[in-house]
């Protein structure tokens, strides 16, 4: 069962990697295409700048759930280095808690506003602004259940005694000195 539960994160984590890579495709692609039929045909479409806006959003909230997920997100990697690794495991997991917290605060008032916009979008063909803004909901959600996952990890890992702290120093990893190298 957990090799199943490992795969599906993992195919979700490159399928969450691939959806990044066609937004920051569609950004550039927008950017580009607007531009030229600014300055080239002096006729540049009313949706060009809201598209690549929209990708531009929508790529740095998937992307932030990704990181989430890997562990890669700005924490208290400094203050790892001088904690005993017992104390390291409290602060990173608590960390990956308040995360967790914050990704169901996202999902719950950021679909709270979604459902709630009531504009539209002219340029784009009257769209409401409530389907673009439903990347808040599903970006919650993703935080939540990748902090919660990640913090479920680092249990298991510590309970086996394989647990580090995710830290990095000048690009290595670092060993606290009571762990053997």
């Amino acid at each position: 069962m957990l090799d199943v539960l490992k795969a599906i994160d993992i195919w979700i984590r490159r399928l969450l990697t691939l959806f990044c890579a066609l937004l920051l495709a569609m950004m550039v692609i927008f950017t580009v295409y607007t531009v030229f039929m600014r300055y080239v045909f002096e006729n540049p479409p009313p949706w060009g700048d809201q598209m690549a806006v929209f990708s531009c959003i929508w790529l740095v909230f998937i992307a932030l759930a990704l990181t989430t997920r890997e562990k890669e997100h700005i924490a208290l990697d400094m203050l790892y280095t001088y904690l005993p690794p017992k104390w390291s495991f409290t602060v990173q997991e608590t960390w990956n808690l308040v995360i967790c917290v914050l990704g169901a605060v996202i999902m719950v008032y950021g679909y709270d506003t979604a459902i709630n916009n009531f504009g539209k979008y002219w340029e784009l063909n009257y769209l409401p602004k409530k389907y673009p803004m439903m990347i808040l909901p599903t970006t919650g959600a993703l935080i939540m259940v990748g902090a919660f996952v990640a913090f479920l990890e680092d249990v298991a890992a510590y309970r086996k005694g394989e647990f580090h702290a995710h830290e990095y120093v000048d690009g290595t990893d670092f060993v606290h000195d009571d762990e053997p190298a």
